[in-house]
Order: C-alpha cells, then sequence, then structure tokens
C-alpha cells in the first residue's frame, strides 16, 4: 500500500509540474519573446518606449526565475547538493534560531555522504517539519537534531519543551512525516519525554531500492 501511495503520489507531482511548466513558466517565456521583438522594432522610432518595454521584461524574466527556482526547491532543496544534509540543516537550524527563542543544535554519527536521494530529502524535510513544531508550539528553549548512519540512517530530534498533549492525535503535517518515512520502508515516532519535552524518531533506508 506505502508503494501504491508513492507511485500515486509520484505520478500528481509530475503531473503538478507539467501543469506549471505549461500554464505558468510557459507562457510567461513566450510572452517576453513577443516583447522582446517588440522591444527591438522600437528602438530606432521610439528609444523611451523600448527602454520602458525592455524594464518590463525584466520584471518579468524575474518573476520567471522566482517560479522556476520555487519549482526546483519542490522537487529536491538546492541546499542538500550545495551543503550536504548536515549542512542544510544547520543552515535552516540558524534561520530557525534568528526567529524564534529557541536553541537549535545538529549532531552526526557515521559517513552521511552518498545517502540515497530520496533518504536525503526525506529526512530534511521531517527535520523541517519537527523543528517547526518545535520552535512554534511546544515552548521548546532549546533542541537537538541527531542523524546517525549504521546499516540505515537514523534521525532523532529531541526538545525540552510542553511535550504531547493529552488526547494527541496525527495532524496533518505529523502524518506527512510519518507518511514520508513509510513510503521509503523505514518508520517514525513520535513520544514524550519524561523529563520533559518530546522526541521525533525516524529510520530510514540508507540503500537504494
Amino acid at each position: 500500500r506505502s508503494r501504491e501511495r508513492l507511485v500515486g503520489a509520484l505520478e500528481e507531482e509530475r503531473r503538478r509540474i507539467r501543469r506549471d511548466l505549461h500554464d505558468g513558466i510557459g507562457p510567461s517565456l513566450a510572452g517576453m519573446s513577443l516583447q522582446i521583438e517588440a522591444a527591438r522594432n522600437l528602438i530606432s522610432s521610439d528609444p523611451e518606449g523600448a527602454s520602458a518595454l525592455l524594464d518590463a521584461i525584466t520584471k518579468r524574466t524575474q518573476s520567471a526565475i522566482a517560479d522556476v527556482r520555487q519549482l526546483v526547491y519542490g522537487l529536491r532543496p538546492p541546499a542538500l547538493d550545495e551543503l550536504g544534509l548536515v549542512g542544510a540543516l544547520s543552515e535552516q537550524a540558524s534561520r530557525f534560531e534568528s526567529g524564534n527563542s529557541i536553541q537549535i543544535s545538529v549532531e552526526a554519527e557515521g559517513d552521511l555522504n552518498g545517502l540515497p536521494a530520496a533518504t536525503e530529502v526525506a529526512a530534511y524535510r521531517i527535520v523541517l517539519e519537527a523543528i517547526t513544531n518545535a520552535a512554534r508550539h511546544s515552548r521548546a528553549r532549546r533542541c537537538v537534531i541527531m542523524l546517525r548512519r549504521t546499516d540505515e540512517l537514523t534521525v532523532e530530534v529531541r526538545d525540552d519543551g510542553l511535550g504531547l498533549p493529552e488526547g494527541f492525535r496525527w495532524g496533518v503535517g505529523m502524518a506527512s512525516m510519518r507518511e514520508r518515512a513509510e513510503e521509503l520502508g523505514g518508520t517514525l515516532s513520535i513520544n514524550s519525554v519524561p523529563a520533559g519535552g518530546t522526541t521525533v524518531r525516524v529510520i530510514l533506508p540508507v540503500t537504494s531500492a
């Protein structure tokens, strides 16, 4: 069932990308091409008009670039390729610290190079959701992200916040975290810590299927 959901999710993602390219970025680029041709025709007869048209093209180009970046980020965060999993998570931890009263540290054991792409993305997305919850909802002052690679990748996000509320139910964000893990054949658990706080623990495979 997990594999069926994964295949379905991949097809839906392909459909979304096709729609975004066809309905958004494609027409925008086509429109810019027409504007460039119009500006070329105005250069000699109306330089000011050509200049104004080129300004408009510049703005549309910047908007198209932003759309492409958003599309690329949806597929795979560029920071994973630029910084690796630990570096990308450390960067995000710093950003969360600057906007919230929480201290976040990242610890790693084992060689985290060469992880399957899907495992890296799943770990990254799950950790971001976990630290978002810790920063916004748990009143935590400290959060520790621990990554350990052996025959599998184990990721723990521990905070010293309020812990899980009584009658806790999986919300949309937490359900998404669990689905990301299960789609790869992994597991995810969320538990309160007796001393206070919450631990999110995910185990993911490190061999490509």
